[in-house]
């Protein structure tokens, strides 16, 4: 069996960056880069926030970067996905991960970075037209709906973002608000608000979707009146926040009740000696690609600084 210093899994900002400090520390890290290479951000086209991109970088982009540089100082980045693992709870211990059902490889240390999924609403329409009409990226899936009107689902700054992306363009985005009020960030609510072809509707919530084929409209009910009324639309974009990808762990580590994993204040480490999270999977607060960066930094030098005392 394959035994390795470091075994990455997820590859997104965090996983990346930790590939990079851990590949520079001589630690000949292996990633799996997962359901989907890049994470998050390859969803995203224009990343504008994230330090030493003065003109914006394509998300996309920006992932393939991250990668070439970990390649460059030696990760070997896999295709594959860990379906299941067996942490050891001895200190300097071997954890056991599958891939694909499959192989089986240990690793003396793991940094888990498999970020978190977009939730939907849970109606049965919604799943009946799933991939006709209904989408959770509006940034993948926008382009389809060009020139035509569409509805998103949502009031945080996902929901916003996504918003002013569909309204560049599409005629008219309705957005359905439950709350009288966005949890958006300010800079958002502005770029909201100042957005001529975008529509909030407040205090709604989606009764179902109607269609044929696909999406045709979308019928909604106003918490506060009761009344229900229906806006024509070819494509329904939800934004309701998202589930971290930590099944294949439950029993094993401590999650809080969503499932984000717990780690201890101020460092990357789970309860298990050996076993690092970054990024997403730990982070529900801040969400960031440089927030993410960050922790993927600490957990490759913790990483690091832990198999210093088995070597």
């Amino acid at each position: 069996m394959e035994q390795h210093n470091v075994v990455i899994i997820g590859s997104g900002p965090a996983g990346y960056t930790a590939a990079i400090y851990a590949a520079r520390a001589d630690l000949k890290p292996i990633m799996y880069v997962g359901l989907q290479p890049g994470g998050q951000l390859t969803t995203t086209t224009e990343v504008d926030n994230f330090p030493g991109y003065p003109q914006g970088v394509d998300g996309n982009a920006m992932m393939e970067d991250l990668k070439n540089q970990a390649e460059r100082f030696g990760t070997d980045v896999r295709w594959g996905m860990i379906s299941s693992v067996v942490f050891s709870d001895t200190p300097g211990g071997f954890h056991t991960l599958t891939v694909d059902e499959g192989m089986q490889i240990q690793a003396q240390s793991v940094i888990i970075a498999t970020g978190a999924t977009a939730k939907y609403l849970g109606l049965p329409s919604e799943e009946k037209f799933m991939g006709h009409g209904v989408s959770a990226c509006a940034v993948c899936d926008g382009f389809f709906y060009k020139g035509q009107n569409v509805v998103i689902v949502g009031g945080g700054d996902t929901a916003a973002e996504e918003a002013s992306y569909l309204a560049k363009l599409c005629p008219k985005v309705t957005m359905l608000v439950r709350k009288g009020e966005l949890r958006a960030s300010k800079a958002m609510q502005n770029r909201i608000m100042n957005t001529a072809n975008i529509e909030v509707r407040w205090h709604t919530e989606t009764v179902e979707l109607l269609g044929d084929q696909g999406v045709e409209a979308v019928k909604v009910r106003n918490l506060q009146t009761g009344v229900e009324d229906v806006i024509e639309a070819s494509g329904f974009f939800v934004a309701i926040g998202h589930k971290p990808n930590t099944d294949i762990f439950k029993g094993q580590l401590e999650m809080d009740e969503v499932g984000y994993l717990q780690i201890q204040l101020g460092s990357t480490k789970t309860r298990k000696p050996g076993v690092f999270a970054a990024g997403d999977v730990a982070d529900k607060v801040y969400r960031q690609a440089i927030s993410a960066a960050g922790t993927g930094c600490m957990a490759a030098l913790d990483a690091e600084r832990y198999l210093a005392e088995f070597h």
